[in-house]
């Protein structure tokens, strides 16, 4: 479906799989922005601009992000799970297991962020940044290539209603019944 301009419509949660991967763009989005404060404070300083990116970077981490490895932890991994498929099991343990590292890895950075928030004149760390970014890349990709179609060939049009009304339960929404 194409918005009035014939702009591909924005996936909602009547579509669950395309708004995880939709969140994905989002997360790396993110991760972009992240570059870029890194890059912009040696230059510019804990300006303004600083702050909101720091700001801006954290609530999204803090929410958006939260509430998509809870759609995916929550809800799709055990409709998944239940298909008793050893590839589905390894492919989720090793999801789960980098969902950790990531979410020790945010603590770490915005501990940082917040200070820069706060108007601290401190630097982010290259490495720190880079390895943060790339583990997320490769995580997406794991998702976006394996997790994803292997949902869409064995999640029933129930089981992905199901999914996306819980996914917008999470975020407030209320779906129609379809």
């Amino acid at each position: 479906m194409a918005d009035f301009f014939g702009n591909p419509a924005a996936p909602t949660f009547a579509t669950p799989l395309e708004m995880l991967r939709a969140c994905h763009g989002r997360i790396l989005d993110q991760c972009k922005t992240l570059n870029k404060l890194m890059h912009h404070i040696p230059a510019h300083g804990c300006d303004i601009q600083a702050q909101q990116a720091a700001n801006s970077i954290m609530r999204y981490f803090d929410t958006a992000a939260q509430f998509h490895h809870q759609d995916e932890e929550t809800d799709l991994f055990p409709l998944l799970l239940a298909a008793n498929n050893a590839e589905v099991e390894a492919l989720i343990r090793r999801l789960l297991g980098e969902h950790q590292e990531m979410g020790a890895a945010w603590q770490s950075l915005r501990r940082r962020l917040q200070e820069i928030a706060d108007g601290k004149n401190v630097a982010l760390e290259e490495k720190v940044v880079a390895d943060f970014s790339a583990a997320y890349q490769k995580h997406i990709d794991l998702e976006n290539t394996q997790l994803l179609p292997l949902s869409a060939r064995l999640l029933s049009i129930p089981q992905l209603d199901e999914l996306g009304h819980k996914m917008a339960a999470r975020r407030g929404v209320t779906l129609a019944p379809s």
